[in-house]
């Protein structure tokens, strides 16, 4: 029996209300990628408001590795109910919150001490990594990529490249920020390398900013919004030599990446480095907003106390909820499922490539995965406007996506890691058909002409 069920048309008639409902309620500059309003969820699975059931391969943009409502997860949350919901871990702390960060301590890269600090969100995780690395090395630059997405706020949304939407009408910007080009193997000069890529930064230091004055570069090692690109395997070891040649601090945003979503607890795993700060967010909590800051202990003790925090930094409903989750992706072989994901993707995106020029890039890290749009293979010109078709046909189908890249041209895999094959084939047989009807009618129209 197919999981995707669909009732009405979509959206639906209680969808359409709630929309007309936000529209005169909710402020303009928010955004959805679908119309349909969730009633209830499930593992993979959505189901909104008129009854409608729909495969989720977005997962609340990369927050639910472990799945919807995880069983350990609201058995957590329940039990956390009987005993207290606030009380400020900087007024009277609590257990769960020393107990989450020796868990992150022992699962992150490096055999060095470490010590961890919780907030509420990716982006407070960056400014205070940025903080951190400010008061350890007393140095105010940082550089960052292009191509890169670290948040919001002004610091992040001064880290992050793309202009439209996330930074038009927001200026000015944070000072000290230089960015500089990062290893985009698929857009990048004919036959560049790992050190052909790494020589921006060297080239940086010469000609845009003084090594010694910089505090930290920050990159993810594999980038979310800028379309999950995958540098060469060597490339992030030379840019952390780099750092610790110049005594910069390396600091790895894994707010996407991170927590079983490339097949291993941190995606810097899969290039050998050792971050000296790694951000994280998103698939911690579980469903429930949580963030942190993960590091070496002499960089984490460079700020004096009092100097961190936040009134519901590192919450305890969200510290029980987050333990759950690191449980279930132990006891459930999550990253070997996600290793899994990544190597089904693949096999079905490189037949839609080798059939449609449509797909020009198929890349990703497990169930990290995406495929990049193009008109034309030879000059790789970004495909929009049929991206944004086709993600219109997968809900329209009964398939939940979203989107990626600098130039809104890339598919993105975010599905909940418990989705079992059938459900998964399920939702790329939508990819497919969704492919299919974009460019089958653009191929017949031109064998017409």
């Amino acid at each position: 029996m197919k999981t995707i069920q669909l009732r009405t048309e979509i959206p639906g008639p209680q969808s359409r209300a709630l929309m007309a409902r936000r529209e005169a309620a909710v402020a303009n500059g928010t955004y959805h990628a679908t119309p349909i309003f969730a009633a209830k969820a499930e593992g993979a699975v959505i189901e909104d408001v008129d009854g409608n059931r729909f495969l989720d391969f977005a997962g609340g943009i990369g927050c639910l590795n472990m799945g919807h409502r995880a069983p350990r997860v609201v058995a957590a949350i329940r039990e956390q109910l009987d005993k207290f919901l606030h009380v400020c871990f900087s007024v009277t702390p609590y257990e769960s919150y020393i107990a989450l960060a020796e868990k992150l301590n022992a699962l992150a890269p490096g055999k060095f001490p470490k010590k961890t600090f919780l907030i509420n969100s990716g982006a407070e995780a960056v400014e205070n990594a940025i903080k951190i690395a400010r008061a350890y090395t007393k140095r105010p630059a940082v550089i960052c990529f292009e191509d890169a997405f670290h948040g919001r706020t002004l610091l992040t949304m001064s880290l992050t490249s793309k202009t439209h939407p996330y930074k038009t009408g927001f200026a000015p910007f944070a000072s000290d920020i230089y960015r500089i080009p990062y290893a985009y193997e698929y857009r990048g000069e004919k036959g560049a390398t790992a050190e052909s890529f790494a020589h921006h930064l060297e080239n940086a230091f010469k000609r845009v900013v003084a090594p010694e004055s910089v505090a930290a570069v920050i990159v993810e090692p594999v980038q979310g919004e800028g379309g999950f690109i995958v540098p060469p395997l060597n490339y992030l070891r030379i840019v952390q030599d780099l750092c610790r040649k110049h005594g910069i601090v390396f600091i790895a945003d894994e707010v996407q990446s991170g927590i079983g979503r490339s097949g291993k607890w941190f995606a810097s795993e899969h290039f050998g480095i050792e971050p000296d700060l790694i951000a994280i967010a998103k698939s911690i909590g579980g469903g429930l907003p949580l963030a942190g800051v993960i590091g070496r202990a002499e960089i984490m003790d460079a700020p004096s106390e009092g100097s961190l925090g936040g009134t519901f930094a590192g919450n305890p409903l969200s510290c029980v909820a987050a333990l759950a989750a690191l449980e279930t992706i132990e006891k459930e072989g999550l990253l070997e499922r996600s290793t899994a994901i990544g190597k089904r993707f693949e096999t079905r995106a490189r037949g839609w490539q080798k059939k449609w020029e449509l797909v020009g890039d198929v890349r990703g890290l497990g169930g990290m995965c995406a495929i990049e749009l193009v008109r034309n293979p030879a000059s790789r010109e970004p495909a929009d406007t049929e991206m944004k078709q086709i993600a219109r046909y997968c809900y329209e189908h009964g398939l939940i996506t979203i989107t990626a890249g600098t130039y809104n041209n890339v598919i993105r895999i975010l599905v909940p890691l418990v989705i079992t094959d059938e459900q998964f084939d399920e939702g790329l047989d939508v990819i497919e058909t969704a492919l299919a009807s974009v460019t089958e009618p653009k191929r017949a129209a031109l064998s017409r002409a």
